[in-house]
């Protein structure tokens, strides 16, 4: 497909234990891990979270950051899960329409190391009205506590 084959950071339903991880995910991925993306705001959206860059003006004090788990994919499914995720983000490359964008950014894992990935973004449309009213959910975490 092109892509970089980086893994992929999911913040929403793909987590393990979620709705869409089971179908989407299950015995397709090498490995699972906890990480962070620095920088982002999550917000509560019908039917899933929509995570979106924090305001650059935020400063680096309590720098927001959304809590997920780093997805790496097994390298026979890789090229499935690319598209099956994009297909749920309905995210199609250069869409005007697009609900996400799937993008390329740092994230944190738990042991302090970094890592780049691919994860999908509320698509500037939708983060502009996230941004003017929607509700951004406390601590970046979209589980249950």
């Amino acid at each position: 497909m092109g892509a970089e084959r980086l893994p992929f950071f999911v913040y929403g339903t793909l987590r393990p234990g979620q709705v869409n991880h089971a179908w989407a995910l299950r015995g397709r991925t090498a490995a699972e891990e906890p990480a962070r993306l620095p920088g982002a705001v999550l917000y509560d959206g019908p039917g899933y979270p929509y995570a979106i860059p924090a305001p650059r003006d935020a400063g680096t004090t309590g720098m927001p950051a959304v809590s997920g788990e780093l997805i790496h994919p097994l390298p026979e499914h890789y090229d499935e899960v690319l598209a099956v995720l994009d297909r749920l983000g309905e995210y199609a490359p250069g869409a005007p329409d697009n609900v996400y964008e799937r993008v390329a950014v740092e994230v944190l894992r738990a042991a302090g190391s970094t890592a780049r990935a691919w994860v999908s973004l509320a698509a500037e449309p939708l983060a502009a009205r996230l941004r003017a009213s929607g509700t951004a959910i406390p601590g970046g975490d979209w589980l249950p506590v």
